[in-house]
């Protein structure tokens, strides 16, 4: 039957178990998963004649990217009835408009290279992760992604304006308009961002573009507690505005952990608090500008009693390595062995309670653990992750992770948190998620699937159970 599908499109079908394995295990090779066969179209009209075929058959469609995603968004099950939709052929930057400010890219356009093409328009898309030279733009969409600049840009969805998407049943919604005003109805734009490719598969998008700043100067700054973090927060806020970009937190474990698996990483001072924070300032005019507003900030956080140390970056290659202590956080932890992570938010102010409590309810209950507690603190996303303090490096420490899972997401909704802030459900939360919904948010969510995808084609087993 798959052969009939070949003649539909331009592009490649893969079929032979050695060129479809790299499609079917994702990054962390935590799933893995079985397909028919996996396509990979050249066009929009490609996609559109892909899954037409697939609706006519009852073929699942799993749709992917980059395959970076952190909770099995993009990865088919084990039944071998799927086919994997990747789009790593649509990668074409469509069109830049530097008075609109916009830019219109394929899906399958790496982030990187999207952000390269703005700075050569003198642009910037500020959306910045680790992951940002292999993931794409249409996986940051469909999973909401957020980043290390949500604190001044927004997620995903902020940054977007139009879609173009393939339906479930192979129709095309060409909806790449660059407006940042349009009051017509329903913005079916936010129904496909953050669906984790449910409800249909982006294939384009017109994002938001902005000035180029001169400069990105970071600090490393230093405090006692975790109940300073916020309120320095705060103080940088009122006296940066706009030009504070990011604002990062790391607890003294993951600095240990840095400098355990990467010995030749320095921390900056001296100091050793129990916690850091990462500053990061933009400016449009110059690195001096960006330097001295950001001095003036944390001269007032010394004098306001907040900060013990800090050091200021001398320039952006400098600055590039004050952001190595914090990027190589997920790659030390998979050096040290298994964890259980948790991309959790909660709201800014509750923070420190929130770990000061679930850290001594998990200690509590597993004595032998270490915290490895970092995350985006000025938009209140925490990677709150749990890792074993001794040698236990193997499979047994992962049984304790539906106890532990419980233990933390029952006390994010009890702060009024998100089990998951920037990563997804997908495989991973989908059940987890239920738990903390409503039964008017899981019905609402449950019409909204049966509507656009009456068949249940479209990603099955990823997002929530409804």
């Amino acid at each position: 039957m798959i052969e009939s599908l070949r003649a539909l499109f331009s592009g490649r079908l893969l079929t032979a178990a050695d060129d479809m394995a790299p499609f079917l295990t994702d990054w962390r090779h935590k799933w893995t998963g079985t397909a028919r066969a996996v396509a990979q179209p050249d066009s929009t009209a490609d996609v559109a004649a892909i899954v037409r075929w697939c609706a006519a058959h009852g073929v699942p469609v799993v749709p992917q990217g980059g395959n970076t995603s952190m909770c099995g968004s993009a990865t088919p099950d084990a039944s071998g009835t799927s086919l994997v939709l990747s789009l790593a052929r649509m990668s074409r930057v469509r069109n830049i408009d530097i008075v609109n400010n916009t830019m219109t890219v394929e899906a399958g356009c790496i982030l990187q290279t999207l952000q390269d093409a703005a700075r050569t328009q003198s642009r910037l898309f500020p959306l910045s992760l680790a992951a940002q030279g292999s993931c794409t733009i249409g996986g940051n969409l469909a999973t909401n992604a957020g980043g290390v600049q949500v604190l001044r840009y927004g997620n995903a969805r902020d940054l977007c304006l139009g879609l173009e998407v393939v339906t479930p049943q192979g129709e095309i919604w060409e909806g790449l308009r660059g407006l940042r005003k349009d009051n017509t109805g329903y913005d079916l734009r936010d129904l496909y961002i953050g669906a984790e490719g449910t409800l249909g598969i982006i294939t384009a998008a017109t994002v938001k573009l902005f000035p180029l700043p001169a400069a990105q100067i970071c600090a490393w700054c230093a405090v006692e507690s975790l109940e300073i973090a916020p309120q320095v927060l705060n103080l940088a806020q009122a006296k940066l505005g706009a030009k504070l970009t990011a604002f990062e937190v790391q607890s003294q474990s993951c600095f240990d952990l840095l400098t355990e698996q990467f010995p030749k990483l320095r921390w900056p001072m001296e100091t050793r608090a129990p916690w850091g924070l990462l500053i990061e300032v933009s400016d449009l005019e110059s690195e001096a500008a960006a330097r001295e507003s950001l001095e003036r900030a944390l001269e007032a956080a010394f004098e306001a009693g907040l900060i013990a140390d800090a050091v200021v970056a001398q320039s952006m290659s400098h600055s590039r390595e004050f952001w190595t202590l914090r990027e190589m956080m997920s790659e030390a932890q998979a050096k040290a062995g298994h964890n259980i992570k948790h991309d959790i938010s909660i709201p800014i102010p509750r923070i420190p309670e929130f770990v000061a409590e679930t850290d001594a309810a998990i200690a509590a209950a597993f004595p032998d653990t270490r915290m490895v507690v970092f995350g985006h603190l000025g938009d209140g996303n925490l990677h709150y992750n749990v890792s074993p303090r001794t040698g236990e490096h193997g499979i047994d420490f992962l049984k304790n992770e539906p106890a532990i899972n419980l233990i933390t997401h029952d006390n994010v909704a009890r702060y009024q948190g998100s089990v998951s802030a920037e990563h997804g459900l997908g495989a991973l939360r989908r059940h987890e998620a239920a738990r903390y919904k409503s039964p008017i948010e899981l019905a609402l969510m449950k019409s909204i699937k049966d509507a656009l995808d009456p068949q249940g084609i479209m990603n099955p087993g990823k997002g929530l159970p409804c």
